[in-house]
C-alpha cells in the first residue's frame, strides 16, 4: 500500500494530522517530514524493526550508522545522554531551536535502543513546528536521518511531491510541509576537551562561540 501524503502548515500545523502521523510512528511506521534544514526520514527510537527498515531503504548497518535523536527541547536530553558540561549546556541553549546537531556521549539507553554499542548520540532540536509537534505529541524522540539525492548537483530533495514519487512504496506517511531546504545542519562534536566543528551546515558557527 502506498505511503500517505498529509499535507501540513508549519504555521498552523492541524493536531487531527499530527495525531495521525503520531498513532502511525506508535503503530511501527516510518515517516518522511520536513525539518528546518532537509527533509528526514524518520520513526519511534522505541521500535528496533522500525529503525532496520530505515537503514534498508538507506542501505546502511543500522549499528554502525550514526543516527540523531530529535527532540522537543532541552528537557529530556539527559534520558539519552551522559552529564553535559556546562559549556557545552550554554552553548545548545543558545543554538536550540536551530539547524544543528550536537554529538554527545550516549548513556546506556542508547545502546539499547539502537541494538548496538553506540557511544555516541546526535541530538537535534529543529526550528520547525512539525517535527517537534509529533515529538511532543509522541511522548519520546524520533529517530532521524537526512533524505539524500542521488543528483550530483543537488545533495538533497527538497520537493515534496518529488520525495514521495520517489518514496511512496517504502514509507507510511511523507509530509508535505512545504519546500525543505538542501543545505544540512551543522554537526558539532561535544565530546572532546572542545567543541569540534565536523560540518559546517545552514547553522552559523560564529553566533555560538
Amino acid at each position: 500500500m502506498p505511503a500517505e501524503f498529509i499535507k501540513l502548515y508549519p504555521e498552523n500545523p492541524e493536531i487531527k494530522k499530527i495525531e495521525k502521523i503520531v498513532s502511525v510512528l506508535r503503530d511501527g511506521g516510518i515517516i518522511i517530514y520536513p525539518t528546518d534544514t532537509v527533509y528526514g526520514l524518520g520513526c519511534n527510537i522505541h521500535n528496533l524493526r522500525a529503525i532496520e527498515r530505515i537503514a534498508l531503504i538507506k542501505g546502511i548497518k543500522p549499528k554502525k550508522h550514526n543516527f540523531s535523536f530529535i527532540c522537543y527541547d532541552l528537557s529530556n536530553i539527559s534520558e539519552y545522554t551522559r552529564a553535559l558540561s556546562t559549556p557545552v549546556f550554554k552553548v545548545m541553549k543558545k543554538a536550540l531551536p536551530g539547524p544543528y546537531t550536537f554529538i554527545l556521549e550516549a548513556n546506556n539507553s542508547v545502546p539499547k535502543i539502537l541494538n548496538s554499542n553506540k557511544k555516541t548520540v546526535g541530538i537535534r532540536v529543529p526550528d520547525h513546528s512539525i517535527p517537534r509537534l509529533l515529538v511532543k505529541e509522541l511522548g519520546s524522540p524520533i529517530l532521524t536521518t537526512s533524505i539524500h539525492d542521488e543528483d550530483e548537483v543537488v545533495e538533497y530533495s527538497t520537493d515534496p511531491e518529488l520525495i514521495y514519487e520517489k518514496y511512496r512504496d517504502l514509507v507510511d506517511v511523507v509530509i508535505d510541509g512545504g519546500y525543505g531546504n538542501n543545505v544540512a545542519s551543522t554537526v558539532l562534536d561535544c565530546t572532546g576537551q572542545q567543541i569540534e566543528v565536523v560540518r559546517e551546515g545552514l547553522g552559523s558557527v560564529d553566533e555560538l562561540f
